[in-house]
C-alpha cells in the first residue's frame, strides 16, 4: 500500500492555500532576473519564502527551460532537528503540499539503499523544512517529475558524492542542494561572510566551508566534489539576505543561488562579455598612456563577474602574438583578474618589451576563462596522445620543478597532439623525446572570446 508524507510546515514557510502558494511560488519565478543555464545542478536556499523566496526563484528560474525532459530531481539537504549521521531516506512513496503529491523514485532509493551510510529513517524527516519548502517550486517548474529526498547528516564528503554519482544520470535528472548561508548577523557582516561563502562554492572547495557559513555543508560538499571530478563551473547567480527581502538588519540569514553548469558548455553572456572586455582594455589604456594602474570595482558589476576564476589574457598586434599572462588559482573576482592579467601581458611578459602607447590601438585582446584542472592518468606518451582532445583541451605537464601550460587556443596553431605536446615539453624545458615515466599531465577547458 503506497503511503504520502503529510506537509509539516504549509502555513509557516509558506502558504497553506493552494492558490496562494501558486502565486508566491510564480511571484519568486517571475521576478528572478537570470537567463536559461545549462545547469546540472543548482544550490537554493531554504527559509520561509517571504525571506528566501526570491532567491530561489532565481536558482529555479535558470532551470525553468528544462521543464519539458527533467523527470527526476535528486533533492539533498541537511538535517535541522535529528542528531542525523549518514543519509536518511524516506519510506513514503510520496511527499504532499498544498499543491498535490510529488511522488518518490522509489526505483532511484532502492539504487543507493546498499551504499555506506544510506538508511530508510522516516522520523529524521519529521518537521523538517529543508526539502519540503524547495516541493512546491518543484511542482511549478517540473511538474512531471519524481523527487529523490535526501537528508544528510554528519556525513564524509566522499559518502555524499558516491551516492550523488549513482544518482547523476543524464539530462533527465537535476540536482538540488538545500542550503542557507551565515545566520543572525548585522547584514554588514553577513555580506562580507556570505561572499567569502559563495567565493568557496564557486572555486569548489568544500575544504574552506564550514556548518556555521552553510547550513547545507554536508550535501554542498558533496556536490562540490562531482564538480571538480565533472569539469563543472559554479557561478553565484543570486546573493542577499533578510535584511535585503522582508527582514531588519540587526540578525539577518543568508541567502545564495548558484548554477553547476559543465565547464564546456557554461558562458557569460554577449553583454556581460562585452562589460568584460571594455573593463580590461579600460585598465589597459590607463596603464600604457597615463603610466596608471587601475582596478576595477568588482561590486559594480554583475555577479558573475565576481566569480573568483583563473583566467589568461592574450595580446595580439597586427594578429602575430604580443604577451600572454595568467594566473593558476582563482583568488581574484573574474573582472578584476582579466584587467590586471591583461596590463601583465602588455608590461611584463618577459618575451616582448613593454606596450607602447602607439602599438595599443593595434592590438586585440582575448580573454580566457579557465576550468578545472582534471589529472590525466596515462601508461606512456603514445597513450597520453591519444586521450588528448585538439581543440578542446587545455594541457598542463609538470616534471619535478619544471611545469609548462598550453592553453586550447594553441591548437589553431599546433593542431597535431604530437607538436602540440612536444612544444609544450620545450616551454617547459624539457627535450621532446624525453620519456614520460615520472610526467604529470593535467587538462582543463576554457570559454575564450576577444575584441577580434
Amino acid at each position: 500500500m503506497s503511503t504520502v508524507r503529510s506537509p509539516a510546515v504549509a502555513g509557516t514557510f509558506y502558504p497553506a492555500d493552494p492558490a496562494a502558494l501558486e502565486r508566491a511560488v510564480d511571484d519568486c519565478l517571475d521576478r528572478a532576473r537570470v537567463e536559461p543555464l545549462p545547469a546540472k545542478a543548482i544550490v537554493a536556499p531554504h527559509a520561509g519564502y517571504v525571506y528566501s523566496g526570491p532567491i530561489a526563484g532565481t536558482a529555479y528560474a535558470a532551470v525553468l527551460h528544462r521543464a519539458d525532459r527533467v523527470r527526476r530531481v535528486v533533492l539533498a539537504g541537511p538535517a535541522h532537528r535529528y542528531p542525523l549521521r549518514g543519509i536518511a531516506v524516506p519510506g513514503a512513496d510520496g511527499l504532499a503540499t498544498p499543491l498535490g503529491v510529488v511522488p518518490v523514485d522509489r526505483a532511484a532509493l532502492d539504487a543507493i539503499a546498499d551504499l555506506p551510510g544510506v538508511q530508510t529513517l522516516d522520523r529524521a524527516f519529521d518537521g523538517e523544512h529543508s526539502l519540503e519548502v524547495h516541493l512546491p517550486f518543484l511542482q511549478r517548474v517540473f511538474p512531471d517529475a519524481a523527487v529523490v529526498p535526501l537528508l544528510v547528516g554528519e556525513t564524509p564528503a566522499d559518502m555524499t558524492e558516491r551516492v550523488l554519482e549513482r544518482l547523476w544520470g543524464g539530462p533527465e535528472t537535476l540536482v538540488v542542494v538545500s542550503s542557507d548561508l551565515s545566520h543572525f548577523h548585522d547584514s554588514d557582516t553577513a555580506r562580507t561572510l556570505d561572499r567569502a561563502t559563495s567565493d568557496a562554492i564557486e572555486a569548489a572547495a568544500p575544504e574552506r566551508l564550514s556548518g556555521d557559513r552553510a547550513c547545507g555543508v554536508m550535501p554542498l560538499a558533496g556536490l562540490l566534489r562531482r564538480a571538480r571530478a565533472l569539469d563543472l563551473r559554479v557561478t553565484t547567480r543570486d546573493l542577499r539576505n533578510s535584511g535585503d527581502t522582508a527582514g531588519g538588519r540587526d540578525r539577518v540569514v543568508g541567502y545564495g543561488a548558484y548554477s553547476l553548469e559543465p565547464a564546456e558548455e557554461a558562458r557569460l553572456t554577449d553583454d556581460q562579455r562585452r562589460l568584460l572586455l571594455d573593463a580590461a582594455m579600460a585598465a589597459l589604456r590607463h596603464r600604457v598612456e597615463r603610466g596608471v594602474t587601475v582596478e576595477p570595482e568588482a561590486d559594480a558589476f554583475p555577479l558573475p563577474l565576481r566569480a573568483a576564476r583563473r583566467t589568461f589574457v592574450t595580446l595580439d598586434l597586427d594578429g602575430s602574438l604580443r604577451g600572454c599572462i595568467g594566473t593558476l588559482e582563482p583568488v581574484d573576482p573574474l573582472v578584476r583578474d582579466v584587467a590586471a592579467n591583461a596590463v601583465k601581458a602588455a608590461m611584463q611578459d618577459p618575451r616582448f618589451a613593454p606596450l607602447s602607447a602607439a602599438e595599443l590601438a593595434r592590438v586585440s585582446l582575448t580573454v580566457s576563462i579557465l576550468s578545472h584542472d582534471r589529472p590525466i592518468a596515462f601508461t606512456g606518451e603514445a597513450d597520453l596522445l591519444a586521450q588528448l582532445r585538439p581543440g578542446r583541451d587545455g594541457l598542463i605537464i609538470a616534471d619535478g620543478t619544471r611545469r609548462a601550460l598550453f592553453l586550447p587556443k594553441v591548437w589553431d596553431v599546433l593542431p597535431d597532439p604530437r607538436d602540440f605536446l612536444h612544444h609544450l615539453k620545450a616551454k617547459a624545458g624539457l627535450a621532446p623525446d624525453r620519456e614520460t615515466g615520472t610526467l604529470r599531465a593535467l587538462r582543463f577547458t576554457a570559454e575564450t572570446f576577444g575584441t577580434a
